[in-house]
């Protein structure tokens, strides 16, 4: 079946989300809440695909099914708590923990487990799942805004399905026998280029739409555990159980050192340059630069402040160096760039929103974090324009003050 969506060369996850949901807004795919963008999509036909999963003999074996929280799947929630199979949920957001166990009243019936499968059972009839303890997960079913018939799998965009697995990884509850599925409506699926999958992006194992049922036969592995040089200080205090498997893989010996520490340490080698001149003894003496690298943090800041166009600090450091990015599209919010640069793995200490003159400014602790985040945008293409990405003109050359009109000086509203 040729999909409904097609796809240009050079296109990005962003672009892709944005084009289904577009697509399924356009053409009345889906049920409430809307408009999907930025969601998981509730598609019409939702119930038709949960129904195949029954079928499935992966289903027949599982003993522990784990099942995303999105509207969409509350039809494989149900499905699972009439089979009685046991049914895991993530918390939300994950905050208080990974995930919760689904314990309907003795003897619910249809209607009282139609209601455990909500959200609002979930809340309701449910308990918490300690992460010492014993589980193993045989089956996973995650949401998706695209998929591909090979396995390849995007997300919103928050990462929380993929994070999720590799902290199941990491505390033993899943393993190389885990099935994972994902149920989409069939406009979902697309020929997703392989170049944008990551070493933490989630395959997925069946694909069960309103029509078929697709084994992918995925031969990419799954996330092998937590990446930790993918996880940043922001994430640790939102996510706080990432404290804890943090401790338990140190003591086992792993490293995990987070994504801005290791850049701390980076560019302090750098700092550590040995600079060598003569001695007055016509040997060579070594000279070693030893500046301190200077971090302090803020809490983030409103989607409100955001979109004012004020200055916006996801963290303060005291010393920055900024990147300049322009030709961005108007209708882009700066939520959706945020998921973008996070896609990117260039999410900056502190973001100057201009949008009405289509254009950012990010803040980037030193330079090494700012020009890593140049080459991994480079290339960038948002709904079709080629976004220009480069180090802000103050911070070029002999890091001159003088700003163009193009890049005005930069105003700092805390």
């Amino acid at each position: 079946m040729e999909p409904a969506i097609k796809l240009m060369p050079g296109v990005s996850k962003w672009d892709i989300r944005q084009k289904v949901w577009d697509y399924m807004e356009e053409n009345d795919l889906a049920n409430f809440p809307r408009p999907v963008h930025h969601r998981i999509p509730n598609f019409k036909g939702a119930a038709q695909a949960a129904e195949n999963l029954p079928n499935l003999q992966e289903f027949k074996n599982a003993r522990i099914i784990k099942v995303n929280p999105d509207k969409p799947q509350e039809n494989v929630r149900l499905l699972m708590l009439e089979a009685r199979k046991t049914l895991l949920v993530p918390t939300p957001r994950l905050r208080t923990g990974l995930f919760n166990k689904i314990v309907p009243p003795p003897g619910a019936s249809k209607e009282v487990l139609r209601v455990c499968s909500t959200a609002q059972g979930v809340k309701d009839f449910s308990v918490p799942v300690r992460l010492d303890a014993k589980v193993h997960v045989d089956l996973v079913v995650v949401g998706s805004v695209a998929v591909s018939d090979k396995g390849w799998r995007i997300g919103k965009g928050e990462g929380f399905a993929d994070l999720e697995y590799a902290m199941m990884v990491s505390m033993g509850a899943v393993d190389e026998n885990t099935v994972v599925v994902t149920t989409v409506h069939d406009c979902q699926l697309l020929d997703i280029p392989e170049e944008l999958m990551d070493d933490h992006d989630l395959t997925v194992d069946y694909i069960l739409t309103p029509t078929q049922v697709i084994k992918t036969d995925c031969k990419r592995s799954k996330p092998q555990g937590i990446i930790w040089s993918k996880v940043d200080s922001e994430m640790m205090e939102k996510i706080p159980i990432l404290k804890s498997l943090q401790f338990r893989e140190k003591k086992a010996g792993k490293d995990v050192t987070l994504r801005d520490e290791r850049l701390v340490e980076k560019k302090e080698r750098q700092r550590m340059s040995v600079v060598r001149k003569p001695s007055a003894r016509g040997g060579s003496t070594a000279k070693i630069k030893t500046n301190p690298i200077e971090v302090t943090r803020n809490s983030e800041a409103s989607e409100e402040e955001m979109e004012s166009g004020c200055k916006v600090q996801l963290n303060a450091p005291s010393r920055v160096t900024a990147v300049y990015m322009g030709n961005i599209p108007q209708s882009l919010r700066v939520s959706e760039l945020k998921i973008i640069l996070r896609d990117h793995n260039a999410l900056p200490l502190r973001l100057n929103w201009q949008g009405a003159q289509h254009r950012a400014f990010l803040d980037y602790k030193d330079e090494v974090t700012a020009e890593e985040a140049v080459t991994s945008l480079a290339g960038l293409s948002i709904s079709g324009s080629m976004i220009r990405v480069e180090l802000a003109r103050s911070q070029r050359g002999n890091r001159s003050r003088s700003q163009t009109t193009e890049e005005p000086s930069k105003q700092l509203l805390v």
